[in-house]
């Protein structure tokens, strides 16, 4: 099960970089019944996991999905961003290299290969998400727009599917703010941003989140010149501690960040887009080539009546319990469709909970607090469980437990010095929380991950043997700081000093 879930992808309506195949017509006569143990509405991330994993039990399972297998994740979601990223952070280390004697005579960024590479990197990933790996799992997937008839049947393409479990895994598209003017201008988002045949010349970005400043890193490394446009502060998810140290570096690498400005309106003039803000200093007016809108996501609920099921939601998602049910018990709803945080592992992370508790009974709980977040900028900034302020609120005595990356033996070899990790424990070293900003944060929240999902005490990470060098040692060195100020406490010296005497 855990190999299929490792293949999904997130779900969601998307315009692809690369055509995708399409699912093709259902061979099976319309206006069929259809009774299978468990219906699987959308074959993104979470429903593909859903899916796979019944499959894999001998459960009958109907997949629906009316656009792509594959979703969000593959065609405009993680899986192009990170190719585009991976793309930037070659030319990045190009354009940088004399400092280790790597000099480049010529250089430049050709956009068509990248753009390939970019096609290249889904058109290897398509196969494990295609209608015909999942047939073969014993999965039967119809295509079309699901949409519910009563509490227990799901109409599609003329079928009627009447299930014992249904699982919602629609996905979300990209949100689009209220400003007067958007729908008038060509604007993209994260679905049509991977479609661009040339870097643009200057690429003004709405959203100063995750997304946002990871697109807007990446263009701005492959040639393009990048505004940050947003009234909120930026990562406002983010521990403010280490988000700034992402914020200088993006500010180190050109970018110009305007943040806690009013969008007044967006307009044409000629070939150019011009956005009017407003900002303490008065109006202004920025102009660039192209717009990206980064604003967040909207969960995808149209079409499916869910009203006709009996199934609670309101603008922020589908209404779920802790098991991740409707309030239908016999439907549940998982990922971006829901309330929770949008990321693919969140919603493969639910659909194994769903599975588990539909098929097993086996009591499960959706919890927020083990869920860790990167974002993939440079430094990458990753983080799991309570930040500072939140621990502080609920334990009041806490400890926090910092060590730079400078002082870390691998980051002097490689120039990646700027960065720190940050541990929050309770007094007795319970952690309670990771955050890390620095060179390959997103592996080493991994191991913080599992030590708050199985309560570990910092003990654990001071006495565990790391190689050397890796940037892991970071986090161990960080750990040992807890035991330092005992070292320096006059009980302590005097137990050390009368244990001397015995030699």
């Amino acid at each position: 099960m855990s190999s299929a879930m490792s293949n999904a992808k997130s779900s969601g309506a998307v315009v692809s970089p690369v055509a995708a195949p399409d699912l093709g017509p259902d061979r099976q006569e319309a206006g069929q019944e259809i009774k299978p143990d468990l219906c699987v509405i959308g074959a993104g991330s979470g429903g593909l996991t859903a899916a796979a994993a019944a499959a894999a039990f001998g459960v009958n399972v109907v997949l629906i999905e009316k656009h792509r297998m594959g979703g969000d994740g593959l065609y405009g979601g993680a899986l192009p961003t990170k190719a585009l990223i991976a793309a930037a952070e070659h030319a990045e280390a190009l354009r940088n290299g004399g400092r280790f004697g790597a000099i480049a005579l010529r250089f430049g960024v050709d956009f068509a290969a990248v753009r390939a590479h970019l096609r290249h990197t889904i058109a290897a990933v398509e196969p494990q998400d295609s209608r015909e790996r999942f047939t073969g799992m014993g999965v039967r997937v119809l295509s079309g727009a699901a949409r519910f008839t009563d509490r227990r049947t799901v109409a599609v393409s003329g079928f009627a599917v009447k299930a014992r479990r249904f699982v919602i895994a629609t996905g979300s598209s990209p949100a689009l703010p209220a400003i007067p003017g958007l729908a008038e201008v060509p604007h993209l988002t994260n679905e049509t941003v991977f479609d661009l045949a040339a870097c643009p010349r200057h690429l003004i970005v709405i959203g100063a989140g995750s997304v946002g400043l990871e697109l807007a890193q990446a263009f701005r490394r492959l040639g393009a010149a990048v505004t940050v446009l947003d009234a909120a502060p930026p990562l406002p998810d983010a521990d403010a501690e280490c988000a700034d140290i992402v914020l200088d570096s993006l500010r180190r690498d050109g970018i110009v960040l305007r943040t806690g400005v009013t969008i007044i309106r967006v307009r044409r003039a000629l070939a150019q887009l011009r956005v009017d803000i407003a900002s303490e200093a008065g109006e202004e007016t920025i102009e660039g080539s192209h717009l990206l809108v980064a604003a967040g996501r909207r969960p995808n609920l149209d079409d499916l009546d869910l009203d006709l099921a009996g199934i609670r939601y309101d603008l922020r998602g589908i209404k779920v319990d802790r098991r991740l049910r409707t309030s239908n018990k016999h439907v549940y709803a998982i990922g971006d469709v829901i309330d929770a945080p949008k990321f693919t592992h969140v919603a493969q992370h639910h659909a194994g909970l769903v599975v588990r508790h539909a098929l097993f009974r086996t009591p499960v709980r959706a919890d927020r607090d083990v869920i860790p977040q990167v974002t993939y900028t440079d430094p990458e900034l990753a983080q799991v469980g309570l930040f500072e302020e939140e621990a502080r609120a609920q334990f009041g005595v806490i400890r926090v437990l910092r060590w730079p990356y400078r002082e870390n033996d691998r980051a002097q070899t490689t120039g990646s010095t700027h960065g720190h990790i940050k541990i929050v424990t309770d007094r007795r070293g319970d952690i309670l929380g990771a955050s890390i900003v620095g060179a390959q944060a997103g592996e080493a929240i991994a191991a913080w991950s599992l030590a708050i999902s199985q309560k570990l005490n910092i003990s654990a990470f001071a006495g565990v043997i790391i190689p050397y060098p890796t940037y892991a040692e970071v986090g161990k060195r960080a750990a040992m700081t807890y035991f330092t100020r005992g070292l320096t406490s006059p009980t302590v010296r005097r137990i050390i000093g009368w244990l001397r005497r015995f030699g």
